[in-house]
């Protein structure tokens, strides 16, 4: 086989007319040769670091959209599915990758649970990791989530990275804000990566310090202006990543989209592709191919180096993907879950209270991190509840693994007006999160998903709707189209009941997750993520 285009070679920074020849999956010659072809041939992209599980499909159903987007690899963590299934699901992610042709590349997740002040459906200790990293399957040690466990040297933490040394595997890091000896230490334990930066000045202080910084652009986390404009002086040690990409934004667009926003502000393209392409797979020491002779064809064809519109996407040279047609097969999988809790009664939410004042979750639309503020009670029957005119609304966390009373909180800025919205994706742990006006909407949302064994849903005056996800209660196992569709779907249900947020289920998705300040509320109760430690709901 051969194909023709515009050459991008990044190596020597050069674009030429030619040739690429391919032979038994690797690329056995490139050559310059005149012909009319004016596209461009460059290495695929990859996704420096996403948990496939956020995209609501499985992996096999997620290959089939991405590569009609030119991506070619993915650095997976399977932390999402690990959480309820622990290694079992470590295993049925590796399987199901394995299944098609897109090159999922997992790693062993480093912190299950995530802490020890959330409920989870698995633990994965030192032990476990010890086996993992002998697996040549995995990668890498996904991001170790638990900084104050590096910090104070705790022996656990160590050893899960020691054997990720012992076998020659990259350590990612996630440390949001974590800044000057703090961030020194950090690095010094092993610690490759972070994706977690907002900040400029994190972001190159941490660079300084000699991390790859990944820039992410995800559904809900977008660090992307943030950043951006570390790239032109520092592209050798910066990736892309989606880190979490919902199904209707992954029909629109991947790493292509970056890209593409990258050279709109005027960066060098050859900078911005090293980004894109070269790094990941240098880092992680992937088996990609890099679109030089007797590497693996694994390389695309794009109609121009400004959008970056994708024509053809081959990997191990099988064309997976033709001018947005994806050739990728869905394959039969077995369905796991791990639902163990029974429907709630509305009484079940009341939370019985006389003071004047509450602390509140404040979510900020496009990221992560969440502050703490005060507001004045709402008190009807000795019963703590929803101020809509405020937006100060009740945010419950029910555990779905046991019979359990469920912790409550309460949030601003997720607008909600009537009725409620709840999910079984709720990081890391993946208990029930549901917020709404009143107690009753609240009860009848996360029954509903109780009901499903998982999904996300909206109930108002007039419907109910949800989407079933019986894959660890995380993941559909329906096509990204049709997930998709009834994901925009429920997503435009929830803007109509008031929602201003860009991604109201994303952003509820990380409401649950302590290890990103500020305040966080787990199935145990009210969590200070600065402070590390619970908190009290009431103030005095």
């Amino acid at each position: 086989m051969i194909v023709q285009g515009n050459i991008v070679d990044l190596d020597n920074k050069r674009i030429f007319k030619g040739e690429v020849e391919v032979k038994n999956g690797k690329i056995l010659e490139i050559r310059e040769a005149h012909h009319n072809q004016e596209n461009f041939i460059l290495p695929g992209f990859v996704d420096a670091h996403i948990h496939i599980e956020s995209s609501m499909l499985v992996p096999s159903e997620f290959a089939k959209i991405a590569v009609v987007h030119g991506t070619v690899a993915t650095v997976s963590d399977p932390h999402e599915i690990a959480n309820v299934l622990g290694v079992k699901g470590v295993d049925f992610m590796i399987e199901n990758g394995n299944k098609v042709p897109l090159k999922f590349n997992f790693g062993a997740p480093s912190c299950v649970p995530a802490t020890s002040f959330e409920s989870a459906g698995a633990i994965i200790d030192a032990a476990d990791i010890k086996l993992m990293m002998e697996n040549p399957d995995i990668k890498y040690l996904a991001e170790m989530m638990n900084y104050p466990g590096v910090l104070f040297d705790d022996a656990e933490v160590l050893a899960k990275i020691q054997h990720a040394k012992n076998n020659n595997k990259p350590v990612d890091g996630h440390a949001p804000g974590l800044r000057g000896d703090d961030v020194t230490k950090y690095i010094a334990a092993g610690i490759s990566t972070d994706h977690e930066c907002f900040t400029f000045d994190e972001a190159l202080e941490k660079l300084q310090k000699g991390m790859k910084v990944l820039i992410r652009e995800g559904s809900a986390a977008k660090n992307f202006e943030a950043l951006i404009a570390l790239l032109p002086e520092h592209f050798e040690n910066m990736m892309f990543c989606s880190d979490d990409k919902h199904p209707d934004d992954l029909l629109v667009g991947h790493i292509n989209q970056l890209c593409e926003r990258a050279v709109a502000k005027g960066i060098d393209v050859f900078k911005v592709l090293q980004a894109a392409c070269v790094n990941p797979v240098k880092h992680y020491n992937l088996e990609v191919g890099l679109l030089k002779k007797g590497d693996a064809a694994d390389f695309i064809l794009v109609d121009n180096l400004k959008e970056f519109n994708v024509l053809e996407t081959y990997i191990n040279g099988e064309l997976v993907a033709k001018n947005g047609k994806s050739f990728v097969k869905s394959v039969p999988f077995e369905i796991l879950n791990n639902f163990n809790t029974d429907t709630k009664k509305v009484a079940d939410f009341r939370f019985e209270s006389s003071v004047n004042k509450i602390r509140v979750i404040e979510a900020l639309d496009g990221e992560l991190v969440t502050n703490q503020m005060e507001a004045a009670s709402l008190i009807v029957d000795g019963n703590l509840v929803s101020n809509t005119a405020t937006d100060v609304l009740k945010m419950t966390v029910v555990n779905r693994y046991k019979n359990a009373k469920p912790s409550i909180a309460f949030i601003k800025n997720f607008g909600i007006k009537e009725g409620a919205i709840a999910s079984s994706v709720g990081h890391d742990s993946h208990n029930i999160i549901a917020i709404g006006v009143s107690d009753e909407a609240i009860c009848k949302t996360v029954n509903l998903v109780i009901e499903n064994s998982g999904g996300i849903c909206a109930v108002n005056t007039l419907e109910e709707k949800i989407v079933s996800l019986p894959v660890a209660g995380i993941m559909s196992d329906l096509s990204a189209e049709e997930i998709g569709k009834a994901y925009a779907e429920l997503d435009q249900m929830a803007k109509e009941m008031g929602s201003k947020l860009s991604a109201p289920y994303m952003s509820l998705s990380f409401m649950a997750l302590l290890v990103i300040p500020s305040l966080k509320l787990s199935d145990k109760g009210l969590f200070d993520g600065t402070s590390f430690q619970f908190t009290s709901l009431e103030i005095a």
